[in-house]
């Protein structure tokens, strides 16, 4: 404290009292306070001094707790007042005071007044004058401070002021509340609004004492969301100050302690209320944290109303500079770059319901925990049958969907990473197995926080952490507050339902079970799946969801490149291009929903056939990457011919398992069908379609009204909920609706897309083509995906014949095709197969007259000579009228038999 010791006068003369000063601190009753000099490095010196000559009320003392059979004492008449007229004049201000006496007990007595000299207001005057305190008893009037404070009290007692007015001065005694019966009933019944009050005491930073207005509770405060540093009480009853503890409390003294504020009563704790106190000049709870004089508490942190987020957001203001507590302060992700913490990245995995493995932008692949979360698990040591394989996904509570919530939320989509903190590697224990080092962040899509989300739905619980235990989500105090949702809603593992049960079968390399399995799933046509794994390129296991099962499904034919087998003795290297093959699977299709057309199985018990991902088929991709040689049981399949294009394309770019390709002449042979009889099953069609190339499109007519009936509902379905224009983003191979020139809607496929406005479509009951625009299409609804009913449009060839390859001869003949059978029913016989589509016979229904005989005797097309035996009737009769077209020059004999000398130009044959 400052202090001014001048004398003024000659040896041997009246000594003047040395004028201090100092801050008023506290004002202790009507006539002590308590002043305390300027802090410097530390919290000040402070001392007690009280009024010389005057006299005020004794405040209200509540009984010491080791004395039962003592009472509370109140508060004498006018007690209160003074100390509230001496609170309001000093409290933080500065003052100048002389000390007069010093007891033998060490009490101080003196004139204070108020600013920096002895010419300001003198403090013990104005209490007599207020009536708020007398002159002490049997004092005389002997010097002109003691005149004054007579002439004061002379007045006071003519205006009747204070203790002097009528009355005895009863209604200034304060019933005083030391405790409250009910704490949660108390702090509920202010609905979280603002009460005044002043605080009477500081015991450390964040903990106060004060006293509730205008009905005098007096309460003790715990800062909610906070703790600063303690004071620790030894065993002999002394107290040593935990770092900056003395700092702390004197950071709150200096700005609250006998002030006027605000308290937002938030909760309570055993007889503690939990609050946040506002000043005029700010929020004590935010700044403490800011100045690094507490950390942020868990327990405590959820019921700070305005916001658990600036509390962090202070902390970590004083962490980055490592303020106070902080100085020592070494962040969980001091060690990384900035463009490690912080990144963009494709979600390619969900390993379990708190990680996933992500692909970076450089191409490498990074495995990220979500942080401070935990997934379901196995409760009690005995819930697991001990002879039974524990197979996490299906056997844990809620495993299955909260993989499922992760699976259909971020699979094949950028999701932004914050990098929370890096867990190192820990050994194993006996009961706890060894861990490598994880990255733990938090990842967001949208805008969403993956893990609240998934904790939100009570498909993960949140880890609780030791206080100074910084290594959490940045995120923490959502997950909390997203956990307490989940108990109070009861949702997922905090239900009080049944756990649900997943009873999947697998049936992977079970040879009997598959067996058994194969005519259902063959009969399915294409099948919804789950790529649950891929071994390699071709090799996969998939979940049916509809089914139940687990499955493994080799990719039907192509030939891949096999990779590293790990064989008793010995490691079998993997074939050039294996691992390529592999990650291009998994990219494409791991984890994700497709479509899968199961033809037949192996020895193994592994089913073998098609699998489609988005319209897309796995096979062709692979070989059309170069990743895969068709295999030579394709050609009995129907995607032989894209598989062979793909196959060629790959071929021309002599890339990776063609890297070393050299094209080989080879002869044209004509494919020779086993000898057999010729099958004359013929079945009624509707013709819907004639191709430029002489192809043409059939509905099967005893599929027909379900077609119509499918249609009807669609339309209906369609009309009352119409897809908003432009809303649909097409994909090539996707199914969808589009409006055709008659106004109405019909199911197709999107075959290729130039741009928004130019869309090719393909009308996939029909066989018709058409261009549209994107605001023309629509998303297919579910209830009338092919799935519900194939696609009914069946493409075939006419067999017999040769599809002219002038362009004007084929245009006449598709010109009298369409005239003779398009719109109409007709009987149709299949004769044999091709890489493109299946070869038939039409006849007319009425006459049965044969529609490609037809074409060849009016001299349109030419015969294509078959070899096979149970041909040669057919064959025989269709040359037979191609030498009466011959013979009478009919359209392409009209100038005879072109084809000896310039067939080649013509573009035939014999």
């Amino acid at each position: 404290m400052a202090s001014s010791a001048q004398s003024s006068g000659s040896s041997g003369g009246p000594v003047v009292p040395t004028v201090q000063r100092g801050i008023v601190k506290m004002v202790l009753s009507g006539c002590a306070i308590i002043v305390r000099g300027q802090p410097r490095g530390g919290p000040p010196p402070e001392r007690q001094i009280n009024l010389s000559n005057i006299r005020a009320g004794n405040l209200a003392r509540r009984a010491a707790a080791t004395q039962p059979d003592a009472k509370d004492t109140p508060d004498e008449p006018w007690a209160f007042p003074a100390r509230e007229f001496l609170r309001k004049k000093l409290i933080g201000k500065e003052v100048c005071f002389t000390i007069e006496n010093k007891t033998p007990q060490g009490r101080e007595y003196g004139m204070i007044y108020l600013g920096k000299d002895t010419n300001g207001e003198n403090i013990a005057e104005s209490l007599v004058a207020e009536g708020l305190a007398t002159r002490r008893e049997g004092m005389r009037a002997n010097n002109p401070e003691q005149n004054r404070l007579s002439e004061c009290e002379e007045q006071a007692k003519a205006a009747k002021k204070g203790m002097w007015s009528d009355g005895n001065g009863s209604h200034t005694i304060r019933d005083l509340k030391y405790t409250i019966e009910n704490p949660r009933h108390f702090v509920d019944s202010h609905h979280q609004k603002p009460v005044n009050a002043i605080i009477e005491h500081v015991r450390d930073g964040s903990v106060v004492r004060a006293l509730l207005l205008p009905d005098y509770y007096l309460v003790t405060v715990m800062l909610s969301g906070i703790k600063c540093p303690t004071f620790r009480r030894e065993a002999d009853g002394s107290e040593v100050p935990e770092p900056f503890a003395a700092e702390a409390k004197f950071f709150t003294e200096s700005r609250l302690l006998q002030r006027d504020v605000q308290i937002i009563l938030e909760s309570c704790h055993n007889q503690n209320v939990l609050g946040t106190i506002l000043h005029p000049n700010g929020n004590i709870t935010e700044l403490l944290l800011k100045e690094g004089f507490a950390r942020c508490v868990d327990w405590s942190i959820a019921v700070y109303t305005r916001g658990a987020e600036k509390l962090r957001a202070a902390e970590r203001f004083a962490k980055e500079r490592r303020l106070r507590i902080w100085r020592d302060y070494v962040a969980p992700t001091a060690n990384l770059d900035q463009k490690d913490k912080q990144f963009v990245a494709k979600v390619m995995q969900v390993l379990n319901a708190d990680a996933i493995v992500v692909k970076l932008n450089s191409g490498d692949y990074k495995t990220i925990h979500l942080s401070s979360i935990r997934p379901p698990r196995l409760e009690g040591e005995n819930t697991q049958d001990k002879n039974k394989k524990l197979r996490p996904l299906y056997d844990i509570p809620y495993m299955f969907e909260a993989r499922e919530f992760l699976r259909k939320k971020l699979i094949g989509k950028k999701v932004n990473v914050t990098v929370d903190y890096i867990r190192p590697a820990s050994p194993a224990t006996e009961t706890v197995p060894a861990f490598s080092e994880r990255t733990c962040a938090t990842v967001t899509i949208g805008g969403i926080n993956i893990a609240e989300a998934l904790v939100s739905k009570g498909l993960a619980t949140v880890i609780r952490y030791r206080q100074d235990d910084d290594q959490r989500s940045s995120h923490y105090d959502e997950l909390l507050a997203a956990e307490a949702r989940a108990i109070k809603n009861g949702k997922g593992l905090h239900s009080k339902k049944e756990v649900p049960i997943h009873r999947v079968a697998d049936i992977s390399g079970d040879t009997q079970k598959a067996k058994q399995f194969l005519p259902f799933l063959q009969r399915a046509g294409r099948s919804e799946a789950v790529v649950e794994y891929v071994f390699s390129g071709s090799r996969l296991k998939l979940y049916l969801p509809k089914e139940t099962c687990l499955i493994t499904f080799l990719l039907a034919g192509i030939e891949c490149p096999r990779g590293a087998r790990n064989l008793p003795g010995l490691v079998q290297e993997g074939e050039p291009f294996s691992e390529e093959a592999t990650i291009f699977t998994k990219e494409l299709v791991l984890q994700r929903e497709v479509e899968v057309e199961v033809e037949s199985m192996d020895k193994a018990g592994n089913f073998i056939g098609w699998l489609h991902i988005d319209g897309a088929n796995l096979s062709v991709l692979l070989v059309e990457h170069a990743l895969s040689k068709v295999h030579f049981t394709a050609e009995r399949s129907s995607y032989y011919k894209s598989l062979l294009s793909a196959e060629d394309a790959a071929k021309q770019k002599k890339e990776k398992v063609w890297a070393h390709y050299e094209e080989q002449p080879v002869e044209a042979v004509t494919p020779v069908l086993e000898e057999k009889e010729r099958s004359a099953t013929y079945k009624p069609v509707f013709v819907t379609e004639i191709t430029d190339d002489l192809h043409f499109y059939v509905q099967d007519v005893e599929t027909g009204t379900q077609l119509e009936k499918l249609m009807e509902n669609m339309r209906n379905d369609i009309a009352s909920h119409p897809p908003v224009e432009g809303s649909y983003a097409p994909r090539r191979g996707e199914f969808c609706i589009a409006k055709f020139v008659d106004g109405e809607w019909y199911r197709a496929r999107v075959e290729k897309i130039e741009s928004p406005a130019k869309v090719h479509v393909f009308y996939i009951d029909y066989g018709n083509r058409e261009i549209l625009p994107s605001s023309r299409l629509g998303v297919l609804p579910p209830a009338f995906s092919t799935r519900v009913l194939p696609a009914q449009a069946t493409e075939y060839a006419f067999a017999f014949i040769q599809v002219p390859q002038d362009e004007d001869a084929r245009t006449d003949a598709v010109d009298s095709v369409v005239r003779d059978i398009q719109n109409t029913q007709c009987l149709l016989n299949v004769e044999h197969l091709s890489a493109s589509c299946p070869h038939a016979t039409l006849q007319f229904a009425d006459s049965k007259g044969d529609v490609g005989l037809g074409l060849v005797k009016e001299g349109l097309v030419m015969v294509e000579v078959r070899k096979e035996k149970q041909f040669q009737k057919v064959i025989t009769e269709y040359l037979n009228a191609q030498e009466s077209a011959k013979s009478a020059r009919l359209n392409l004999w009209r100038y005879g038999d072109f084809r000896a000398d310039d067939a080649d130009e013509f573009g035939y044959s014999r």
